[in-house]
Parts: structure tokens; sequence; C-alpha cells
């Protein structure tokens, strides 16, 4: 039985509460859990000699099993996170989240890394999954009128979580000594006390609107043959076919993306030798690296907030059908173009991180809003997937060809064309849900009287 303070009646918004506050409630979860994205900066410093010395296969497991903890945890806990409500799944975000740094932080300080897999890896993932989802079907309750906008806010959170967290915690390696078991310690103890505290602001502000609540002004739009005006259970979703085509336009859309992104820098270094300095040539794959990361994060927002005037569907036509084009582009003219090369690359990861941010309003429009976050939390499972099969694709071919040659990735490229081919081929073939999984119009009921939009 959940406290009373967390339970979804305890957090009804009164008429004054105005739905702009919930976007900012949202992104402090997403840009907490977002710096998982900057396990690197661990990664590199439990490597070294001073500290445990392990190898990078080894020191990579916290961060796998983090993200195949994100998607099973959001699958699990999805119908649950919907019952409860959104403060009490931003507060088990927060418990579990901080739990897996404090733990990471003893195993450090003990010399005991399985201790930071259980932590940062097990316990932690569980908070990333829970608090992906925590927010979503509250945001697009709040906004009705603009719900590609809203979770394009949030999900651009996750995004550029690691732009923040990845100098703070270089930084404060630096200041408590170093790339050493005990600094490595006190900067995970330090990020758990700070992230809870910046979390705790989202449980406190967090707000579900009151029944029969619409933004002043707005009228819902006419009925449309892709926007479902009824409800669907997470349980009957996944007995639709629409369900399992969104599943493989999410699993290859993700996919194609981190063809790029999760070989950034050697693919720069590849195509671009022509640098003065081994230095300088990593230096400008940095910062090719950066610049992903960051179109990356500005996507999720612009593109699902175009999402709301073109809709879903078409949108989606453009991240697979573009993507497909723009892949092809560089496979054909690899290197012979370097501004044209860097703006494809940077189009596929907006695209990549575009298709997380537009994928909750996606299911919105076909299944309502009725258990919209348990749904999202079922597909996240093409997340897992996909973060498995991007880099194995990838790293599988390009290791197999000669090093420092452009060919080498070639038939990788091909192998994400045709699975942005099959993407767009699912996504043309989603139609409106039928009568026969809609739940009766009660269950419907989302949202309040009188807040201010």
């Amino acid at each position: 039985m959940t406290l009373r303070i967390l339970d979804r009646s305890a957090i009804v918004a009164t008429p004054e509460w105005s739905r702009w506050l919930i976007p900012p409630a949202a992104l402090s979860i997403h840009l907490a859990i977002g710096s998982a994205y900057a396990w690197s900066v661990f990664k590199n410093a439990i490597s070294q000699p001073d500290a445990l010395g392990l190898s990078g296969t080894v020191t990579a497991i916290p961060f796998q099993l983090a993200i195949v903890m994100l998607g099973l945890s959001a699958a699990i806990f999805g119908t649950r996170v919907e019952k409860n409500g959104p403060r009490w799944a931003m507060a088990v975000s927060l418990v579990f989240f901080v739990s897996g740094l404090l733990l990471s932080a003893l195993g450090m300080a003990l010399g005991q890394f399985w201790l930071v897999i259980f932590g940062y890896g097990f316990v932690g993932g569980i908070g990333l999954g829970i608090g992906y989802i925590s927010p979503v079907s509250t945001l697009m309750k709040w906004f009705p009128d603009r719900p590609g906008m809203a979770t394009g806010i949030a999900i651009m959170g996750f995004g550029g979580g690691a732009l923040i967290a990845s100098p703070l915690t270089s930084q404060l390696m630096v200041n408590f000594g170093g790339f050493t078991d005990g600094s490595i310690a006190k900067t995970f103890l330090t990020l758990g006390i700070g992230y809870a505290v910046f979390m705790a602001l989202g449980v406190v502000l967090i707000r579900v609107p009151a029944e029969g609540w619409t933004p002043a002004g707005w009228t819902p739009p006419a009925s449309s043959a892709m926007v479902s005006t009824h409800n669907v259970s997470a349980a009957n979703a996944v007995k639709t076919p629409q369900f399992w085509l969104l599943w493989v336009v999410l699993c290859f859309n993700v996919t194609a993306g981190i063809g790029i992104l999760e070989r950034g820098s050697g693919i720069y270094q590849d195509f671009f030798p022509d640098a003065t300095s081994p230095e300088s040539l990593a230096a400008a794959a940095a910062g090719f690296v950066a610049f992903l990361s960051l179109t990356n994060m500005i996507g999720r927002f612009v593109w699902s907030s175009v999402s709301d005037v073109v809709g879903r569907k078409n949108i989606y036509r453009m991240y697979l059908g573009v993507g497909a084009l723009l892949y092809l582009y560089i496979a054909l003219f690899t290197n012979t173009n370097k501004i044209l090369f860097m703006v494809s690359a940077l189009l596929i990861l907006s695209f990549y991180g575009a298709g997380f941010a537009t994928v909750p309003a996606y299911l919105k429009d076909l299944f309502g809003t009725y258990q919209v976050g348990a749904i999202h939390g079922r597909l996240l499972t093409a997340w897992s997937v996909a973060g498995v099969l991007g880099p194995l694709i990838v790293n599988a071919i390009a290791d197999a060809g000669e090093p420092g040659t452009t060919g080498r990735y070639l038939p990788a490229f091909y192998v994400m064309i045709g699975l942005l081919a099959v993407g767009f081929l699912a996504n043309e073939a989603i139609k409106p849900v039928a009568s026969k999984y809609h739940e009766s119009d009660h269950t419907g009921s989302a949202a309040t009287t009188g807040a201010k939009a």
C-alpha cells in the first residue's frame, strides 16, 4: 500500500495550478537519470592503474546491465506506474537510482567492483526504467493540444543528461584527487546526494489534472483516422498488430542511430584522417561525437514538436525514409565532402533521438491515454534489443574490415538502410486499432478541472 502523500489522489491539481510546472518536474527526473549516458567517464577512470585497473570489457558491464534493466523494469512496472501515479513512480525512481549510486560508492571504497555492477547496473537500472516512463502519460494529459512537444521536453532531458553529467563527473574526480578508488567513490557519493535533492524537486512539483480538465480555449480537433478517441489497456495493446509494428519501427530506428553514435569517434577518424597530429585528430573526433550528442538531444524536442503539426505517421516517414537516404549518401560518397557527411550524420542522430520522444505521442494516438505509460514501458523492450543489435552489427562488420579505411563500414551502413526500409514499411502498415480492443468510455477520463493553462 502506497504512502498517502505519494498516491495519485493526493496530487490532483488545484484550479490555480499551472500546467507549465509539469515539464520542469519531468525534466528533473530525466536530466538526473540521463546521466547514465556519462558512464564512459567512470569507465575510463575505473580502468586506470591507480583505480581498479579493469579492462574495457569488464567496465562496460554496469552500463550494459543498466540499459537492460531500463527496458525490463519499464515493461514490468509500467502498469503499476499508471495505477499509483507519477509521484509514486518518481519517488521509487529516486530511491532506486540514488541507491545504485550509493552502492557504487561503497563498492569503489571497498575495491569490490561487483557492488558497482549490482548497484549501478541492477538497482540503478530499475530506477532508470521507472523514472523514464514516470511522467509520460501525465504530460500528455496536461498537454492534449501538444503531446509531442510535452514528451519531447522530458525525453530531451534524458538525451541531454550526459552533457551536464560528463563535465561535472570529471571535475568532481579531479577535485577529489584524480583517478583513484577513493576519488571515484567520493564522486559516486556526491552525485547520489545531489541527484536525490534534484529529483525530489520533481516529486514535489508533479500533479495530475482533475477529471474533465482541458486547456483554456482548447477544443479537441475533429476526429482523425490515425488519432483514436477510444482507450486500450496495456494488456490488450500487446495483442494488437499496431503495437508490434510500432515495436519494429522503434527498434530499427534506434538500431540505425546507434550505428553512428556508438562508433562515432572511430568513424570520423577513419573517414577524415587528415589532421596534423593524432592528438588533433582525436580532438576533432571528440568534437564530432559532442555534436552528435547535441543533435540527439535537440532532435528530441524539435521533431517531436513538429509531429504535433504534421502527424506521427508522417514524421516517422521522415525519420525512416530520409534516414535511409542519408545513410545511402554516406555509403555512396563516403568522405568526398566533409560538410555533407557531417550534415547527414547529424540529421540521422536527430532522427534517432526524436524517435524516442515521438513514440509516446504515437502510442497515445493509437491507444488513448488510459494506460499509455504502461504501453510505453512494454514498447521500450525494443530499445533493449536495439541497444545490443546496433553495436553488434557495426562492430562485427567494421572489425572484420581493413583498419583505417572507409570501406570497413559500408556493409554495416547498407544493413542499416535495409533495417530503416523495413521500419518504413512497418510504419506504413499501421492502421487504427480495431474496436474489439477498446475499453469502455469511463476508463479514459483523464484529467482535470480548472487548472491554469
